[in-house]
């Protein structure tokens, strides 16, 4: 879903945790996540500079100065964005690749990144799973 950016990441997330519970629903989370991000670095790589160009010219000139400033410390800055809702993963995942985003920092960034957001959810939808009734959660 996240290769083609299609929303609805969140309710699986929801699901492995009530599903699979804290450990295997992170883990299966995050997996998935940084393989549905790679797979739209590796898209975007291949044909996806007009569409990025086109859609977010701002940001990503923007985008483009912050990676140039910060090269020396990428992996800490990319691990930054994936923590904050500075910029949407959507974008950091399309435009990485045009802006000379290394992809093992990328990935490692995305990898470890991902991990506070997954549990959250993950916890949200053990919670979910655990409920009784609509009238039994108030």
């Amino acid at each position: 879903m996240q290769t083609f950016m299609i929303p609805g990441t969140v309710f699986m997330s929801l699901l492995a945790g009530a599903l699979f519970g804290v450990f295997k629903g992170v883990a299966l989370v995050v997996f998935t996540a940084t393989a549905g991000a790679s797979s739209c670095y590796f898209l975007s790589k291949l044909i996806g500079r007009p569409l990025v160009f086109s859609l977010w010219p701002d940001k990503l000139s923007f985008f483009q100065d912050q990676v140039a400033q910060r090269r020396e410390r990428l992996l800490n800055f990319m691990r930054f964005l994936r923590l904050t809702p500075t910029l949407p993963n959507t974008f950091i995942n399309a435009a990485s690749p045009i802006v000379d985003v290394p992809y093992h920092i990328f990935f490692t960034a995305t990898f470890i990144g991902l991990i506070p957001a997954a549990y959250i959810t993950v916890r949200a939808g053990i919670a979910l799973g655990e409920l009784q009734s609509v009238g039994g959660s108030l």
